[in-house]
Formats: C-alpha cells, structure tokens, sequence
C-alpha cells in the first residue's frame, strides 16, 4: 500500500474513532452540561431574589405571611420562602422531589438560608429536570451535525496537507526509482522540497545512482578494452596454431595437442567476441528503428537451427500469432535473443524432446512470448544467477559459460522488454518475454 493511501486511511480512521467515542459519549457530556447550565440559571435566579430582598426587604416577598411559594403556570419553576428550623442549612444544589400545586414532581433545587431578618428563613429555586433535559436531544444532534461538519472539513485539509507534504517523496520515487532504467542516462536533477528529511534522501539517491552509473562505466569500458585488447594477441596465437597444423614432419600426438590448442582459442575468441557484443548492446551501438513480425523471425531462425533439431530428434511447435509485429527494436538483437534461448532449448533438451513458442496477448494490458522446452530444467538454487556473466548453467551437463543468456538479458533491457524464468529440476524450464504494449501492433 502507498504511503499516501495509508496516511488517508490513518487519517480517516482515525476521525471516524473520534466520531464513534463523541457519539458514545455525547448524552452524558449533554447531560453534564445542561445540569451545569441550570446550575448556573439557579444561582442567577438566587441572585436576583436576594437583590430584591435586600432593596426591599423580605417582606416584599412575604407580604405579612409566614411564607412565600410561587410557581409557574405549568410548574416548571417555583420560588418558596419558609422559616428556617434551628438547624444551620447550607447552601446546595440537588435533585430532589417537591409536592407543588398537589403534583409531585423531580426538581433540581438551589436551598439557600436567608438571614439578617428578624428570624431566619430558607429560600428554594427549583427547575423541573424535565425541562433541563427536554433539549437535550436538540442539542446533541446539533452538536453531532457541527462535529461531523469539522471533521469533514478536518479530514479534507489534512488531505491535502499531507498530500501537499508527500509530494516531493512522490516525484522522488517516479524521478529516481520507477522511471529510471539501467544504466542512467539522464542527468540526475534534486527535487525542490523545504523538508529536510526528503532533501538527504534525495541526495543520498542521487549520490548512490551516480556512483552506480561511474562503476558500471568503468566496468563497460573495461570489457571493451580488454575484449579489443585480447583480440589481438588471440588472432596472432590462432595464426601461429594454424602454421603449426600445417608443419609436416609432426607427429599424430603433437597434432592432436595442436587441435585441443585451436579448440580453446576459438572457445576464447568466441568468449571474447560475446563480450564485445553486450559492450555494444550496453554502449547503445544499435539503432531502434525496425519493425519485426515475431512469426516470421522465428521462422527465420529456425531455418538456421534445424538441422539441430533433426541431430536430437526435437519436435519444434511454433503458434505465435502470425500478425503480430513490434515496433522501435532492432531486427538483429531480436533475432539474436530468440536465437540464443531456442539455442540453449535445443542444447539442454533431451532427445525426442520438445519445443513450443506461443505467445499471449492481453489488449490494453500485454503482450508476451513463450519459448517452452522439455529439457533438464534448471535447480532452484541457482535460478537467480543464470543471467550472470561467466556463471555455469545450471542445467545439467552444462558446457556453457552463462554469455548466452547474459547477451538475452542485456538486449531485453536496450530493447524494453522483461524477461522471467520458470524452471522445473529435470522437467524443463519456461522463458517468457514480456513487451510493453506501445511497441506491439496487431
């Protein structure tokens, strides 16, 4: 998963947590706040009948009786005055039940003691807890309504916060990472971002892709090099082999000995000449111009191997679709892919055996070749290596050097294509060639 896709899921999710608990905790919040409200209300009403008293007396209340009640038409509020007993009373608010106007109901009372009168009297606010809680409802879907509004409005600028905040990580990774093919030849520009941490990184990549690139010059230069240096003192080794073979008075020993000497010298020429190959494959040394039609190529090329065929007794099946053309490759390397992995097919394959190309092609998506044998199969341990330089096959009875599949591997990078291997030990192995879809025409 991206890491943008998880911070929105983070971010997501974890208003969503914030939502849940407020809602799960929202009436008893609603609750507490209504009550703290008509706490309040209580304690303003207080105040206001103790200014009255003190601007006009208890007897403004009193009126010359021994006690004062007062309540609202339908009994959700009522003030009483009553004299106080000997006992001290406090100042309180609490929840309690009245008998007013012959109805019982639950209150929420503020008991005050008034003194400073000739004698002391208890002073009582009360508020039906009916009516604290009849807005309850109201309030806490209003409540709901404005929080899920914030948390939208919080969910949506964090967004594009964030994705504003992992851009630059995002140019980084297509710049560096998933547009950027082997060897790199682009130059390597830093990505404008105030972050620091994405700053190292981009420099640390563009340092590391640098110093990848300078080694696998000096590498290419090298094979280059040394592969036209060696071609010269091996031609004057095969020339000199070549007049010995031609001496008379040697003997049938000796000439055999001079033999094994030509048969390890065309070996190095022909390793040598590999070399120069996928330095020039590397170096770009081939033009991208050609258009091949992939049935035909393979017709060709068998043409050329089939005399190999009929030696092992192979049968050879060829179902690729004989419209198919790519477009932007070189006829040459082309030909030379397919050439060297049915070369190897036929090579490792068992007598009788058999090889198939077919091809699948999925519009819109891919398109990809199969060149299927019966062979020895390859061992699983050194399946990730056969495409190394200078690695013995891992197929049995190997004779090889690996420059064969790794000349495939480095024309399936200059032309585009990804090449996967599957191999079963003793059963056979399947190379398939995937080409990307701009390159295929139907």
């Amino acid at each position: 998963m991206k890491l943008l896709s998880k911070l929105t899921l983070f971010i997501t999710l974890s208003k969503l947590l914030i939502v849940v608990l407020f809602v799960l905790l929202l009436p008893s919040l609603v609750g507490y706040v209504s009550f703290q409200y008509s706490n309040y209300y209580l304690r303003q009403q207080k105040q206001k009948v103790l200014s009255e008293i003190k601007q006009n007396g208890i007897d403004y209340y009193l009126q010359g009786d021994s006690a004062y009640a007062s309540y609202t038409m339908l009994k959700e509020e009522y003030i009483s005055i009553l004299p106080a007993e000997n006992e001290m009373v406090r100042d309180t608010i609490e929840t309690s039940k009245r008998v007013v106007g012959g109805d019982t109901l639950t209150y929420r009372i503020l008991t005050h003691e008034l003194t400073g009168a000739p004698k002391n009297y208890i002073l009582e606010i009360g508020k039906t807890t009916s009516t604290i809680g009849e807005y309850n409802n109201l309030l806490q879907r209003f409540t709901l309504y404005i929080l899920i509004g914030l948390i939208a409005l919080s969910i949506v600028v964090d967004l594009i916060y964030t994705n504003i905040l992992i851009r630059p990580l995002t140019k980084i990774v297509k710049t560096k990472l998933l547009n950027r093919k082997f060897p790199f030849k682009e130059p390597l520009s830093p990505i404008k971002t105030s972050t620091t941490d994405f700053q190292i990184l981009d420099r640390s990549l563009i340092d590391l892709m640098e110093k990848i690139h300078e080694a696998f010059d000096k590498e290419r230069e090298f094979t280059s090099n040394a592969s036209h240096e060696l071609m010269t003192p091996i031609s004057i080794l095969q020339s000199n082999v070549e007049n010995l073979m031609m001496e008379e008075d040697i003997s049938d020993e000796m000439q055999d000995k001079i033999s094994a000497m030509m048969r390890t010298l065309n070996r190095l020429k022909k390793i040598v000449n590999s070399l120069l190959y996928i330095s020039r494959i590397e170096n770009d040394q081939f033009a991208k111009s050609d258009t091949v039609n992939v049935h035909e190529l393979i017709t060709e090329m068998m043409e050329e191997l089939s005399y190999r065929l009929e030696t092992k007794s192979i049968q050879f099946t060829n179902t690729v679709s004989k419209n198919v053309k790519i477009r932007q490759v070189n006829h040459d390397l082309f030909f030379q892919m397919l050439y060297n992995l049915v070369n190897n097919a036929i090579r490792y394959n068992k007598e009788n055996g058999t090889i198939t190309l077919s091809d699948q092609y999925i519009r819109g998506k891919r398109y990809r070749l199969f060149i299927i044998d019966s062979g020895a199969g390859i061992k699983p341990e050194e399946m990730g290596t056969i495409f190394n330089r200078f690695k013995k096959s891992g197929k049995a009875d190997s004779e090889g050097y690996g420059l064969g599949l790794s000349i495939v591997k480095s024309i399936t990078l200059f032309l585009g294509f990804e090449i996967k291997v599957s191999s079963e030990y003793g059963k056979g192995t399947v190379f398939s060639i995937e080409i990307p879809q701009e390159k295929v025409e139907i």
